[in-house]
């Protein structure tokens, strides 16, 4: 969060790269503020005066992923999942059971493709065959002339536009319309 707002003073564009399962869940980490740190990182981010762009680069799970995710132009790696909770902590809470996982993940519509439709992502970026593993130097050639693009074409945006745009897109998130 330091190192976002110094960025911000000096107008730089931060990029932040996500791929964890999520923050911890148990009682020690709420006890020494977990929640309230990540709350206050979205609620910073929402006001930086400076472009920012988010890669999902592996999983995104959970406050961990939130807390850095706040972002102009969200990107997804073509094999990457993006959700507030795993589909096995889904399926347990909500089935009581880890076995029904592959119900949970269909449900939560957590793959790049499903995340970009409900307008939370903003691009997807395809990987090389067989996944970004196989040929990790030529997916993230492919991350970085992606960021480099949009980093630009967002720095052209003058600030209100820009912290605008940022408030409706999350503001906008969840919102949808029943069927008549």
């Amino acid at each position: 969060l330091r190192i976002m707002r110094i960025a911000d003073r000096f107008k730089l564009p931060i990029v932040t790269l996500i791929d964890t399962p999520g923050a911890y869940p148990g009682v020690g980490a709420e006890e020494r503020g977990q929640a309230e740190a990540i709350a206050k990182n979205i609620m910073v981010m929402t006001e930086l005066e400076t472009p920012i762009v988010s890669v999902v680069i592996g999983e995104g799970g959970s406050g961990g992923a939130l807390a850095i995710g706040v972002a102009d132009h969200l990107m997804m790696l073509e094999y990457s999942i993006y959700s507030v909770i795993s589909p096995e902590s889904c399926a347990a809470i909500l089935w009581r059971s880890a076995e029904k996982a592959q119900d949970a993940a269909k449900s939560l519509k957590l793959i790049a493709p499903e995340v970009v439709k409900l307008g939370i992502a903003d691009q997807i970026i395809e990987e090389p065959k067989g996944g970004a593993h196989r040929d990790p130097k030529e997916t993230f050639g492919r991350v970085r002339r992606e960021i480099k693009k949009k980093v630009l074409e967002l720095q052209g945006v003058h600030t209100r536009e820009l912290l605008e745009k940022r408030y409706n897109k999350y503001r906008n998130m969840g919102k949808f319309k029943l069927p008549t």
